[in-house]
């Protein structure tokens, strides 16, 4: 997972998912693994999983959603909510 770096302008996600059952775990392993996702897990209710990610800007994180998450075998759906602030 990669470090944030407070003071760069970046295009931050959270990005919830819902997964075909018991893709949960190898689905946030498979997240963790990615550099730019910085935080994942597998959730309970109404999404099965989340991860963070941090991207140079809005134009990269889209590609990287569709390329790189909606992809992986078990995705089903996500949701993505962008960043306005970041407070550390």
């Amino acid at each position: 997972m990669a470090a944030i770096d407070e003071h760069e302008s970046v295009a931050t996600a959270i990005v919830l998912i819902s997964t075909k059952p018991g893709f949960e775990n190898s689905i946030s392993q498979t997240l963790s693994e990615m550099p730019e996702v910085v935080e994942s897990m597998v959730l309970f209710g109404e999404y099965d999983a989340y991860c963070k990610i941090v991207m140079p800007d809005f134009t990269s994180l889209s590609s990287f959603i569709l390329r790189n998450i909606r992809t992986i075998d078990g995705v089903i759906s996500t949701t993505t909510l962008t960043a306005a602030t970041n407070h550390q």
